[in-house]
């Protein structure tokens, strides 16, 4: 059984979302609401596993209620403008569906977040790490890796590839960036790109916006520009 809750202003909308997921067994309604306020209390008290977010609201955008939820439940956007899609996946959501919208597409969407769910959950179980190295399984094999060794990770949808410098090939699992992204130190790795995380101790070069690891050029995305930037004020000379 997974938790749910949803967010809208518009009571007609509410309630044809609340009548889909009341129809899918799988699904618990945990709250409903039309003040996204009220939703973001909710949700600084209550863990749920997916949450339905209109964009276009009052006091408080989807987009930005999805922007500051840091590690929160998997959002898909319920909306009638299309022109967000690219700033929702950008922020990694799970699905963006356009209002009026059925059941069928409701019901895929609602899969599609079960299937991440899952694997996080699987991926938590077969990962274990301190401060110096990380156990990771890869091809029915159980890889020891240094955090020292590790140059930069890739993330794909349901898996990463792993750069080390002792690995002559990238090591490649079964795992989510975000869970792996949880299990590093902090102080070490940084995410800079919705499908990079760079060891910041191994970062020799920095090209127009882009890390330079050899013959690797790694984008530094906008989201995360910030962030990276303040790294280097704080080490720069």
């Amino acid at each position: 059984m997974m938790t749910i809750a949803a967010v809208d202003d518009e009571p007609l909308a509410l309630q044809l979302i609340t009548r889909y997921i009341e129809e899918t067994p799988e699904l618990s309604l945990l709250g409903k609401f039309k003040n996204p306020l009220d939703a973001a209390v909710f949700l600084k008290e209550n863990s749920v596993d997916i949450l339905l977010l209109d964009i276009q609201m009052p006091e408080l955008n989807g987009i930005e209620f999805a922007r500051q939820m840091a590690r929160g439940p998997k959002v898909i956007f319920t909306t009638a403008y299309k022109k967000y899609a690219i700033e929702g996946f950008k922020l990694e959501i799970v699905d963006y569906l356009v209002k009026p919208f059925s059941y069928q597409d409701f019901h895929k969407a609602i899969q599609r977040a079960k299937k991440i769910i899952n694997l996080e959950k699987k991926s938590y179980e077969n990962i274990g790490s301190n401060n110096e190295f990380l156990y990771l399984k890869s091809n029915y094999k159980i890889k020891r890796l240094k955090f020292n060794d590790i140059q930069y990770i890739e993330g794909f949808n349901d898996y990463v590839r792993i750069h080390a410098l002792s690995y002559p090939e990238p090591i490649q699992s079964q795992i989510t960036l975000k869970v792996l992204e949880a299990k590093l130190p902090a102080g070490k790795f940084m995410r800079i790109h919705r499908s990079f995380i760079v060891n910041l101790h191994m970062v020799d070069t920095i090209d127009r916006g882009r890390i330079v690891f050899g013959r690797v050029y790694i984008p530094i995305g906008d989201q995360y520009k910030e962030k990276f930037e303040d790294y280097l004020k704080k080490n720069f000379l």
